[in-house]
């Protein structure tokens, strides 16, 4: 069962976190010390229209809905949303990621966080091992779904 995207706590977190719009996984880091029974999930975000296909994207979870707290520059209703979970982090977890991150790679953001090596690359998308393959190709599957030519039938 997918959880239902919570629009006012969407926007709510949006705000108290000053959150940027071209930064999910930078607004859901931040959002999960507001939201610390949250965990943090990053994979593929789908909507209908452009780009026309699934963009990678950071938003949290909670025990029976979702949070995004770039809610506010994605542009459609919170109804034309498709979120393709790859991967969960407590923020225990998330912590313990990204300090790594800066201590391995300081000159790289540190977010987002992927699984082991070795990656596959898909044009200019970095995805993880299989896990990532798979979330990818539903979300595009949806993608195509969402964005199909609209037929023209005559009577």
């Amino acid at each position: 069962m997918d959880k239902p995207l919570d629009t006012a706590l969407s926007l709510e977190i949006a705000t108290t976190i000053k959150s940027k719009a071209k930064d999910s996984f930078d607004n859901a880091f931040k959002a999960t010390k507001v939201l610390k029974e949250s965990m943090y999930v990053q994979g593929f975000l789908v909507k209908p229209g452009k780009p026309y296909k699934p963009i990678e994207h950071g938003w949290l979870e909670l025990e029976d809905r979702l949070v995004d707290p770039t809610l506010p520059y994605l542009d459609k209703t919170e109804q034309e949303f498709y979120y393709f979970p790859v991967q969960r982090l407590s923020v225990k977890q998330l912590l313990a990621a990204v300090e790594e991150a800066k201590e391995d790679y300081p000159d790289d953001p540190p977010l987002p966080v992927y699984g082991d090596a070795p990656y596959e690359y898909y044009g200019d998308v970095m995805l993880g091992g299989k896990d990532y393959q798979a979330a990818y190709a539903q979300a595009l599957a949806k993608c195509k779904e969402l964005n199909r030519p609209k037929s023209n039938e005559m009577n």
